[in-house]
């Protein structure tokens, strides 16, 4: 399950990337059609989530702060994903959101490395 939530990032990511770049170059109506696929694979990168969660003997009561803050931190990547294309789209600056988009990611990314479970721990 593991590997299924990685694939799933990797490929939103592509997604993010190719459609901030469709939406930059003024192609709105391609952009959107990636857009909407990548909203599909937001849930996917949820679902995959919590079966990871689920899948290393995790429910509610017994979750550390350090899962708690890669929780948090994979939903706001995934909010600030879709924040700056929604400002993009609207041809709005979405500085501010790409900034706190790149810090979380680097922070989820981090947390799930050393996280039991993460990629050096399979």
């Amino acid at each position: 399950m593991v590997h299924m939530h990685i694939t799933a990032w990797v490929v939103g990511l592509i997604l993010f990337f190719i459609a901030s770049s469709m939406y930059k170059s003024g192609k709105m109506k391609p952009a959107t059609i990636v857009h909407m696929i990548l909203r599909l694979f937001y849930l996917i990168i949820i679902a995959s989530g919590i079966l990871v969660l689920n899948e290393l003997g995790f429910n509610l009561s017994n979750l550390n702060g350090e899962y708690i803050g890669k929780i948090i931190l994979g939903i706001v990547t995934v909010a600030m994903m879709e924040m700056v294309l929604v400002k993009m789209k609207k041809e709005k600056p979405a500085k501010v959101f790409w900034i706190i988009f790149i810090i979380a990611l680097v922070l989820t990314i981090l947390l799930g490395i050393r996280l039991p479970g993460g990629i050096f721990h399979m």
